[in-house]
C-alpha cells in the first residue's frame, strides 16, 4: 500500500448466505435503499451496470443537496468479492479503492468493507468509516426485510 493512502474497514454478519448479500449490493431497486442512502434523504437515482469496467452513479437527495456517488467495477467475483474504484463528484479524486469480502458464515455470512483512500483526506476517516458502517446495517436491515416478505 503506497503511503499516500490509508485504509479502514467495516464489517457486519448476515443471517444469509453470501450470494444474497452479493446480488443485493448489486441489484438497483434493493440499493437504493442502502447504499448511500441516509436517514434524513432519499435515493432518486441508482444506476448500476454489474460486469467488470461497469459503473454505478447514486445520488441521494438530502437537505443540503444532492449527494454524488460514483465508480467503475474494477473485480467481481460472485459470490465472495467485488472491487470498485468509488469517487463523489465533488471531490473527483480518483484514489479510493473499495474492496468487499463475503465469507460464509455458518448459515449466513460475513461482509469485511476495506476502502483505501488518499491520505490527504485522513480528517475524513471516521466521518467515512461512519457512513459505511451506514450502508452494511442498512443492507442488514433490507435483508431482514427481503427475509420477512411472504412468498407466491
Amino acid at each position: 500500500m503506497p503511503a499516500s493512502t490509508i485504509k479502514l474497514h467495516v464489517s457486519q454478519t448476515y443471517r444469509v448466505p453470501p450470494a444474497v448479500v452479493y446480488d443485493a449490493w448489486l441489484n438497483p431497486e434493493i440499493a437504493r435503499r442502502f447504499l448511500f442512502a441516509t436517514d434524513d434523504g432519499h435515493v432518486i437515482r441508482a444506476d448500476i451496470d454489474p460486469r467488470v469496467g461497469g459503473r454505478f452513479f447514486i445520488v441521494d437527495r438530502r437537505p443540503t443537496g444532492d449527494a454524488f456517488h460514483q465508480g467503475v467495477f474494477l473485480e467481481l467475483k460472485r459470490p465472495r468479492r467485488m472491487v470498485f474504484s468509488f469517487s463523489v463528484e465533488e471531490h473527483d479524486h480518483n484514489c479510493d479503492r473499495v474492496e468487499i469480502d463475503i465469507e460464509p458464515l455458518g448459515g449466513g455470512s460475513r461482509l469485511t468493507l476495506t476502502h483505501e483512500m488518499c491520505a490527504e483526506w485522513a480528517a475524513h476517516e471516521e466521518k467515512t468509516r461512519r457512513g459505511w458502517a451506514h450502508v452494511v446495517e442498512g443492507l442488514g436491515r433490507e435483508l431482514e426485510q427481503q427475509q420477512l416478505k411472504p412468498t407466491g
